[in-house]
């Protein structure tokens, strides 16, 4: 059986930005399966669980409550079960100590929350249709962070 869908998770506890972002995949016209998680310790319970079905694309925001999106990445990298997730850390912030704590630690892109609509229809649809295998092959701090 072929998966004719691409699985999405944002693990962000902001309400907005979870509404914002399953709307803008709604919008798009791309077949996804959007989830969403309030904080890392519901993300991770998630993804622990031998039946769930692991997103192909994984967004973490970085401030989080309970377990944060450094956690969340940490734990995620020492778990060979999950070796096959692209992780884009989706944050407010673009310091640059997240940023390189985020890319030396293993995640695959950087993006900074956009503060319209429009822009963060265009960057998720950019970030879908990444070739991953291409974009990480070659990973250097110039396409980790993505810029708009």
């Amino acid at each position: 059986m072929t998966k004719d869908f691409i699985t999405i998770i944002l693990a962000d506890d902001d309400e907005d930005d979870r509404l914002f972002f399953t709307d803008a995949f709604d919008e798009l016209k791309i077949n996804t399966r959007v989830s969403t998680y309030n904080d890392g310790v519901e993300l991770m319970d998630y993804l622990n669980d031998i039946n769930s079905i692991l997103p192909n694309i994984l967004f973490l925001d970085i401030n989080m409550p309970k377990k944060n999106g450094v956690e969340c990445l940490l734990e995620i990298k020492k778990n060979e079960r999950f070796n096959d997730i692209a992780i884009a850390i989706y944050s407010t912030s673009s310091s640059e100590e997240h940023v390189e704590e985020t890319f030396i630690n293993g995640a695959n892109i950087y993006i900074k929350k956009p503060n319209d609509f429009q822009t963060l229809k265009k960057i998720l649809a950019d970030v879908v249709a990444l070739n991953w295998q291409y974009h990480t092959s070659g990973l250097n701090k110039d396409n980790f962070l993505l810029r708009m």
